[in-house]
């Protein structure tokens, strides 16, 4: 690569920014640009729902890199800005400042947004969502002040904040739709495990409810739920799940669907553009299909993959899926992904809250995620990717070792 080329980063998020580390460490000496919608440099957002938001951390603790960084490796960080339109035509982007950028190759990295909810009341001061970490300081505010706290939404960001406020002392309830907490990814018997977590420390869970509306005089004080309940409370936080910001791929003429859809090396429907993080929804290899992942690890590796086939490797990119949460003493590692199985096999006793679970279709592993224990993600992932047959028995007890249930392979790997 010629150092009079430009490479566009649109999305000042991790992918974004691993992307433009990458390009430097790979030896590209062309123009980066990394343009951010926020006025933060990168961040990671783990950190926002847990550790940031109790304030057990600072605000350095969350950038991807030191504040010198950009300027040292020559990267322009356009902070504050976002590309208004797109032209693959003629490779060029419209930044919201009228500044018209040429580029030689460009990355969407653009990210997610928290679904709205459409309820009355819904725009009442007091009604919260956690993206970004000025949403996360704005958060840790109102739990500093204590009091009682509804959170709408059993999912990943809303079990943790409702855990980061309970350790903080508030009053929580959970409100969500589903009969437990985290179904839709973990489904019954871990949604359940879940639940009891929740409970015991204290959390009230109202689960198959949802909400009606949301009361209050200018601010909200209550939550009023399809079972019937007035929930008093002194805020609310909304997490129901995430949609990819694709209005400007799509605008451009770019394939969408659930995502900006890129194949295994992420290279989008036209040429010239890769897209990466939240925002992609990329052909897999060893799942045969487009998925998207919305999840940290996806964006540490996704970024660095599309940079490196922007500089013409041509790179497969096939890691398994993964992710972790933390809660009060609960840690967890998930990896691979199941949408459907036959059952759930248990290595250790949930109730220890030391365990590792399976979910198996057709005798095969298609998940595990380990609680409480580690390291242990490396044989889980042979272990998926084997497509071994399994028998229960031998998963299940912990003396057999997961190495010996999916050997290392010839060259590493299984």
């Amino acid at each position: 690569m010629t150092n009079d080329q430009t490479f566009v980063i649109a999305g000042a998020s991790l992918a974004g920014a691993k992307a433009a580390e990458t390009l430097r460490t790979e030896g590209f000496d062309g123009r980066v640009v990394l343009i951010g919608a926020e006025d933060e440099r990168p961040y990671e957002r783990p950190p926002l729902s847990k550790e940031y938001l109790r304030g057990e951390v600072g605000r350095e603790k969350v950038y991807v890199h030191d504040e010198g960084f950009y300027a040292s490796h020559d990267i322009e960080l356009r902070l504050g800005r976002t590309v208004a339109s797109l032209s693959p035509s003629n490779s060029e982007l419209l930044l919201d400042d009228g500044e018209r950028m040429r580029y030689d190759r460009l990355l969407l990295t653009t990210g997610a947004e928290p679904r709205r909810l459409s309820v009355p009341g819904s725009e009442l001061d007091g009604v919260m969502y956690l993206r970004t970490v000025e949403d996360s300081d704005a958060l840790r505010g109102r739990l500093e002040h204590g009091g009682t706290v509804v959170v709408v939404g059993a999912g990943w960001i809303g079990c943790e904040v409702a855990a980061s406020a309970r350790t903080l002392g508030l009053d929580v309830t959970v409100l969500d739709p589903l009969t437990f907490p985290l179904e839709r990814v973990l489904g019954s018997e871990l949604g359940a495990f879940y639940r009891d977590v929740h409970a015991d420390h204290g959390v009230r869970m109202l689960t198959s409810t949802g909400v009606e509306a949301f009361e209050g005089d200018g601010a909200v004080g209550r939550v009023r739920t399809t079972g019937g309940h007035a929930l008093e409370c002194d805020f609310v936080v909304v997490g129901v799940g995430v949609k990819p910001r694709t209005g400007l791929a799509a605008h451009a003429g770019l394939g969408v669907d659930d995502g900006v859809l890129v194949d295994e090396h992420l290279r989008a429907s036209v040429p010239g553009v890769f897209a990466a993080g939240d925002v992609a929804r990329a052909h897999h290899p060893f799942y045969g299909e487009p998925i998207r992942v919305e999840h940290w690890a996806n964006a540490l590796d996704q970024g660095p993959a599309a940079a490196r086939n922007m500089l013409g490797r041509d790179e497969p990119y096939d890691r398994l899926p993964y992710f972790f949460s933390d809660q009060y003493d609960v840690g967890m590692e998930y990896s691979g992904l199941a949408r459907s199985w036959d059952r759930v096999v248990f290595r250790g006793d949930p109730a220890s809250r030391e365990f590792i679970a399976f979910w198996v279709a057709d005798d095969r592993v298609v998940a595990g995620m380990n609680v409480n224990v580690w390291d242990v993600t490396d044989p889980i992932q042979r272990l998926i990717r084997s497509r071994a047959a399994v028998d229960d028995r031998r998963l299940a007890d912990p003396d057999v070792p997961l190495d010996d249930l999916a050997p290392v392979q010839e060259g590493g790997v299984a």
